[in-house]
């Protein structure tokens, strides 16, 4: 393993990439961090995508905050658009996601689409705890914080029922769409879109009669949404 490591990080709060600067400084494998910065989807788009074409850029390593200003023009929402641009831009690349976010649908969705070597919820980690999973995750094991990992569990345990489409349905009506609009979202017609209510309906134990508010409603009983 070389001695000096090159890492991206991405977050609007630049105190917060100074923390990590600095506990990463104390690594237990002995190397030298170079880091660059980046604020927003914008700037590390431009960054990921090498738009200046000044030089080859490389990063060993790349931490990306889920929550970030969007690039709209490119259609950059958040971190999860800029872990599948260094996928497709930088393919040598390990990615660490850093969240506040809990629930259990966005984590498991973000496990399953960026396949990160490492997601952390920011509140569940300690100085020792982040250098932990940067050692883990430098010699190639995949790091999960210990809420990722439960809520990892949980969904698991749902998933005959909370497939992907009704982890959608979900997700959406708890975003405020209405279940007549979610067609325009979905690849299902509406009478598609109602059956899978039911299950969802019967899978949280609402009785008949129950609306999107009830699936809501339980859906953040159980931190899914």
């Amino acid at each position: 393993m070389q001695n000096k490591l090159k890492i991206l990080m991405v977050d609007d709060h630049p105190s917060m990439i100074e923390g990590y600067k600095i506990i990463l400084s104390y690594n237990n494998l002995g190397l030298e961090i170079e880091t660059t910065a980046a604020h927003s989807c914008e700037s590390a788009y431009k960054i990921i995508t090498n738009e200046s074409k000044s030089s080859k850029i490389y990063f060993d390593l790349v931490f990306l905050d889920f929550s970030l200003p969007p690039y709209e023009q490119m259609n950059i929402m958040s971190g999860q658009d800029l872990a599948m641009l260094v996928k497709s831009h930088l393919p040598d690349s390990k990615i660490v996601m850093l969240t506040s976010h809990t629930e259990a649908i966005l984590l498991y969705d973000l496990i399953r689409k960026v396949e990160p070597n490492g997601l952390l919820i920011k509140s569940d980690f300690s100085a020792d705890e982040l250098l932990s999973a940067f050692d883990k995750i430098m010699m190639g094991e995949i790091y999960h914080s210990i809420t990722v990992s439960q809520n990892l569990k949980e969904i698991l345990s749902k998933s005959s029922v909370l497939d992907q489409q009704n982890r959608q349905i979900i997700s959406l009506l708890s975003q405020g769409i209405k279940t007549k609009n979610l067609p325009n979202h979905l690849n299902l017609s509406l009478s598609a879109i109602e059956k899978r209510k039911v299950q969802i309906r019967d899978y949280f134990g609402i009785k008949n009669g129950g609306n999107d508010e009830d699936i809501i409603r339980e859906a953040k009983t159980l931190g899914l949404v």
